[in-house]
């Protein structure tokens, strides 16, 4: 009968683990009580994540050996155990020992972290450039290679969702790319510090005053991903989602025709990707609410 039950409810939360990933299938987000990372969609990510799980078993294994050799201690040299304190002031051996080791364990880490460092630094094939700028507080994005296309990405309130739409990560215009596309971030701001990160893609960069930051992407699956600035920037910070609409090269050609319409900047002398003073007044009104 147990075990009858125990089947019972290993299939049940089989089930439930299996309709929760389809459901966030086509969302790319962390899920309530979710332990870990996203899964990594990108190569930058698999290569980061992995480099991560590396790390994990080398710290854990000096943990356990520290706390191993604290307790031998604790054990072997109280004073029950050993009346007679020893007068060994040093040990050559073992002071070598404790410097070679860890400089052992500090070359073994470097020698991937540079490799990670170097290879999500910036793409040298690009195929697409977008001109990422933060404000306080939303997203202005740009297609230079593409018609000069440009327009602003703000959050969309409570009251304004539609059904699947999270509260607090969605946006009225979401940053559209190609999948398995070699895609070059350029990023600035128009005032404070922004960062511009998106965990599932290995995404995490700052928006600094007076210059400008590089770094790339290619990503791996279709779908909608959900980011957020990840740096304090103001009293709106909590209200400046990152939605990437990540869609095939064929479906992404067709989007551009549109967004060319919709969205391509003027000739004329007063336009220009920062909005008049009204439409700021506007914008800070509607992120405040």
């Amino acid at each position: 009968m147990l075990k009858r039950l125990y089947v019972f409810v290993t299939v049940l939360l089989a089930g439930a683990v299996v309709i929760g990933n389809e459901a966030l299938a086509e969302q790319f987000r962390s899920a309530p009580w979710q332990m870990g990372f996203q899964e990594p969609r990108s190569p930058s990510a698999e290569m980061g994540f992995a480099f991560h799980d590396f790390l994990l078993w080398i710290e854990g294994a000096i943990v356990l050996f520290v706390l191993a050799l604290m307790a031998y201690i604790a054990i072997k040299f109280n004073s029950k155990s050993n009346p007679v304190a020893s007068k060994t002031t040093h040990n050559t051996l073992l002071e070598i020992v404790w410097t070679v080791v860890p400089i052992i364990i500090l070359v073994i880490i470097t020698i991937p972290s540079l490799k990670l460092l170097y290879f999500a630094d910036r793409t040298t094939d690009p195929e697409l450039t977008i001109k990422v700028t933060g404000n306080q507080w939303y997203w202005t994005y740009e297609y230079p290679d593409n018609g000069e296309i440009e327009f602003d990405s703000i959050i969309v309130d409570d009251d304004e969702l539609e059904e699947g739409q999270p509260r607090m990560l969605t946006v009225d215009n979401n940053l559209v790319l190609p999948v398995n596309t070699n895609i070059r971030f350029i990023l600035g701001t128009n005032d404070v510090i922004h960062n511009f990160a998106m965990p599932a893609l290995y995404l995490k960069l700052d928006t600094t005053p007076g210059r400008i930051n590089e770094t790339w992407v290619s990503i791996n699956d279709e779908g909608t991903y959900h980011g957020m600035c990840s740096e304090l920037c103001g009293v709106n910070h909590g209200y400046m989602p990152i939605v990437i609409e990540a869609v095939s090269k064929e479906a992404f050609k067709e989007w551009l025709v549109e967004a060319e319409e919709e969205f391509a900047s003027d000739d004329t002398p007063d336009s220009g990707s920062d909005p008049d003073q009204s439409e700021t007044v506007e914008i800070a009104a509607a992120v405040s609410q």
